[in-house]
């Protein structure tokens, strides 16, 4: 606890006060949490929700995991009502998860704890009825067993991601829910388990527990998998920049950062979470047509002639023919291919105008530029992100499109630019470096006629 920082220890301190008040106030007002009868209830779900708990689903996002275990809170609420269903979420602090500290254990028992808690209040409320379910009567369940997941699965992902946000570095975008809908209608597939035990219990007992862990486990391994895949494509789309970046030392990172300020636009903007994920891809790939392009040309010092000119501006189509394959990149295709396209319709490769330009190239331009000027370069130092935001004003309506300039400047405002670490000199070998950079606005490149 003595390395997170002092909203994430508030937080803690009040997350786990919050769940002792509840269990607390309970024992008080009742003389129990549970009646005598529900003790074999109360252990065979707690069972259930530590093995699903002590082997969760990893995620893209460090030390971030998921696990179906909410299954098993949520049928201790139609079962056991709300303080039983307390009781199970808080037997997560005794999860054999290796590695996984005390603290966080705390945590993930007493957020569990409080939403099961709401989940069996709200089931009430709307009338479900506590206890084994009669079978005549299941249907009557339905619809306070909805609205309980309903509230128990935002709850949890509110309550754990704001710890996430507090407590690391990690960006709410960054957070593998980018599939936003898809994970949030997933998780409420999974809480229909719950359903499914309390229903077999009034015939089979304890043997539903046993008889659902089969499909939680297939679950488990659905959302393995897709993960599995979403880092899968990360990891392609990271080889394919650290190729492109080997060709100038000074862009290092380069792809990173354009990738980032591309999704604090598109974020600013109100873009939704599939379409955040394709805009940090494209915004990582937006360079890889320069694997085309010859070194010679990218490295030369002093002016370019019209024809390596040329090939720096059939650069956006190179990366488009690199990346056509790649079925997931989706909207990013535009991105990638008009990148370079101006507002008033002086870009390339096509000079598009306006609203002729593609949505995610628009924001890709402000982005790259940014970071070309607040990134060191073989011919200037990084300039000031206060001095980067006033050229791309300044540049508002001619090359860049003034709605991203103006989003961008209100990201900023919110969440402060961490610019490059400053760029030593390249090694003797590396010495050969651009002396311009044609994302940078402040310095266009010099063309010459002829040879």
């Amino acid at each position: 606890m003595r390395d997170l920082p002092w909203p994430a220890k508030v937080y803690l301190v009040a997350v786990i006060g919050a769940a002792t008040a509840l269990i607390g106030r309970s024992l008080i007002t009742s003389g129990h949490l549970v009646e005598p009868d529900e003790l074999g209830i109360l252990l065979v779900l707690a069972l259930l929700f530590l093995v699903c708990e002590s082997m969760p689903t990893l995620l893209n996002v460090e030390q971030f995991a998921v696990s179906v275990s909410f299954s098993a809170a949520l049928a201790a609420v139609v079962l056991m009502g709300p303080e039983g269903a307390a009781l199970v979420g808080f037997t997560a602090v005794f999860s054999v998860r290796p590695g996984l500290p005390l603290i966080k254990r705390l945590f993930n028992g007493a957020q569990f704890a409080i939403c099961g808690y709401a989940a069996g209040w709200v089931y009430q409320w709307l009338g479900g009825v506590t206890g084994v379910p009669d079978v005549n009567a299941f249907d009557d369940l339905i619809g306070p067993y909805a609205a309980a997941t309903g509230v128990f699965v935002p709850l949890n992902i509110v309550l754990t991601l704001t710890m996430i946000r507090l407590a690391t570095t990690v960006r709410a975008m960054e957070v593998p829910l980018r599939g936003g809908a898809q994970f949030l209608l997933s998780y409420l597939g999974y809480g229909t388990f719950g359903l499914l035990v309390a229903g077999l219990w009034a015939t089979v007992q304890s043997i539903s527990a046993v008889l659902v862990l089969l499909p939680l486990f297939v679950a488990r391994w659905a959302f393995g998998q897709y993960h599995a895949q979403q880092r899968s494509y990360d990891a392609t789309i990271a080889a394919l920049c650290q190729a492109v970046e080997t060709k100038d030392y000074y862009t290092r990172g380069h792809c990173t950062r354009v990738s980032l300020a591309s999704s604090m636009i598109a974020q600013e903007i109100g873009m939704g979470l599939e379409r955040l994920r394709a805009i940090r891809y494209a915004g990582m790939l937006h360079d890889v047509g320069k694997l085309g392009v010859p070194t010679k040309v990218l490295q030369k010092e002093g002016a370019l002639t019209e024809e390596e000119f040329a090939a720096i501006q059939l650069h956006p189509m190179r990366g488009l023919e690199i990346v056509r394959g790649i079925d997931f990149l989706d909207e990013a295709y535009a991105g990638i291919m008009h990148h370079h396209e101006r507002h008033d319709g002086k870009g390339y490769p096509m000079g598009l105008a306006a609203d002729e330009v593609p949505e995610f190239a628009r924001i890709i331009a402000v982005a790259d530029a940014f970071d070309s000027m607040t990134s060191d370069r073989s011919y200037r130092n990084a300039r000031p992100v206060e001095v980067a935001v006033e050229e791309l004003r300044k540049n508002a309506g001619t090359q860049f499109d003034p709605v991203m300039v103006a989003a961008f400047a209100r990201a900023l405002e919110r969440e402060p630019w961490q610019p490059p670490r400053r760029v030593e000199a390249p090694p003797p070998e590396a010495s050969e470096t651009p002396i311009k950079d044609h994302d940078d606005p402040t310095m266009p490149i010099e063309v010459v006629s002829g040879p």
